[in-house]
């Protein structure tokens, strides 16, 4: 049987994804990743003529995001020619997906060593057009599929499974005091790197987003944030976001539970991790981390968006003969509340075990990025409490998940 390994993870701190406010806004997303590319590189003492594929998720892939930003964030970091990259967008699951299929070039027996991650600059992809437009406009696939934005669909998810504004507030709540403790007892730097401007000053070297003064009083005084933009047209054709979800679901009564403080935070970011062959790992003194054990896709209702975690979990595990009580550790990411809730319910997990160190609420979520910066935090962690396994998975835009089960040696 041949196995996929992780040999080290690295990531950039993740920046307010704000012009003016961000300490990583004004940096070059090329730049963002090529900083986690070079880290791996010298860390591990790699000779990149010999990195058989850069693989880098991104959502939003034009203008300072596009042209291949995996292939010319590699040749910014000092990579050989010889190392070739290609980027791939699954959304929210891009940087997973990227891992997976590292992971699946290795196992295939095709390649050897295979760098995966993820980048995003939302401080620039906000500012694109049609970003939150799924069918970019296309009225046929709308009219085929309806497809709302992703906050409505979270909060259509919570009314339809009865989670309540308190209910998404207090996990919230508990999202920010995760993190502060992870922050405070530095359980994070093993895979954080600084990022530096070109001139050579620091431009970030820790977590920006984090809210630790956040109260159960502050959250509950937040305005849904979803609720204005539920009844307006979105473009030319008069179709709003409130006729997508009455085509699928004509009688509900939608109630606005997320905003700013138990959705994702918009931050910037990158994140990857070195996947080798058992043969290439030995030959060249690299000591793995662990071994990829499942990675596994699936798909649900694109008109709900969220909910395909869960099922991507199950596949996961069917695969690798495993059940949940097998997985000692979760992360999942928190796009909103109501994902975590509802894939803690649907699995019957002990929410002590799932995103230990805070999520995407306190931490925010560089699309591209946070599923390869999940799963290094989940390595890392299961380090530090030496546990064995983990699973980690996160919702995508369309209806789809990714999860990837990892294995401690």
């Amino acid at each position: 049987m041949r196995e996929a390994w992780i040999i080290d993870a690295a990531r950039t701190p993740r920046g307010i994804g704000k012009v003016g406010k961000g300490a990583l806004a004004g940096v070059h997303p090329q730049r963002l990743l090529s900083a986690v590319l070079r880290a791996l590189a010298e860390r591990n003492g790699l000779n990149t003529e010999e990195v058989d594929d850069v693989i880098a998720g991104c959502g939003t892939q034009v203008g300072k995001q596009g042209s291949c930003i995996a292939r010319m964030s590699a040749l910014d970091a000092g990579y050989s020619y010889e190392s070739t990259g290609f980027s791939l967008d699954r959304f929210c699951g891009s940087g997973l997906t990227a891992v997976n299929l590292a992971a699946m070039g290795v196992l295939s027996g095709l390649q050897d060593l295979v760098i995966a991650g993820g980048v995003e600059s939302m401080s620039y992809a906000t500012t694109q057009p049609g970003f939150a437009l799924l069918d970019s406009g296309n009225l046929h696939l709308r009219k085929l599929v309806p497809q709302p934005h992703q906050g409505i669909c979270g909060d259509l998810i919570a009314t339809l499974e009865g989670f309540s504004r308190d209910d998404v507030d207090q996990l919230a709540l508990e999202s920010q005091r995760r993190a502060n403790i992870a922050i405070q007892e530095g359980r994070f730097s093993r895979s954080l790197i600084p990022v530096y401007h070109d001139d050579g000053s620091l431009a970030l070297s820790h977590e920006e987003f984090p809210r630790p003064q956040t109260t159960l009083e502050g959250l509950s005084q937040l305005k849904p944030a979803f609720a204005a933009m539920y009844e307006r047209e979105l473009d030319e054709s008069g179709v709003s976001y409130a006729r997508l979800v009455r085509e699928t679901y004509p009688d509900v009564k939608i109630n606005h539970v997320h905003h700013a403080g138990n959705s994702s935070g918009v931050v910037d970011g990158a994140g990857a991790l070195i996947i080798a062959s058992p043969e290439y790992a030995r030959a060249h003194g690299l000591k793995p981390r662990a071994r990829i054990r499942a990675a596994a896709t699936a798909g649900n209702s694109p008109a709900l968006m969220l909910n395909a975690p869960g099922p991507a979990a199950r596949k996961a595990l069917k695969q690798a003969g495993m059940s949940v009580k097998d997985i000692d550790l979760f992360e999942i990411n928190e796009a909103f509340a109501v994902v975590p809730l509802k894939f803690m319910r649907d699995l019957d997990l002990d929410p002590a075990i799932v995103n230990v160190n805070g999520g995407a609420m306190a931490l925010g979520h560089p699309i591209g990025a946070t599923g390869a910066i999940i799963l290094g935090t989940l390595l890392d962690e299961m380090e530090r409490r030496n546990l064995t396994t983990g699973l980690a998975t996160l919702c995508a835009a369309g209806g789809m998940a990714p999860a990837t089960i990892i294995e401690r040696f």
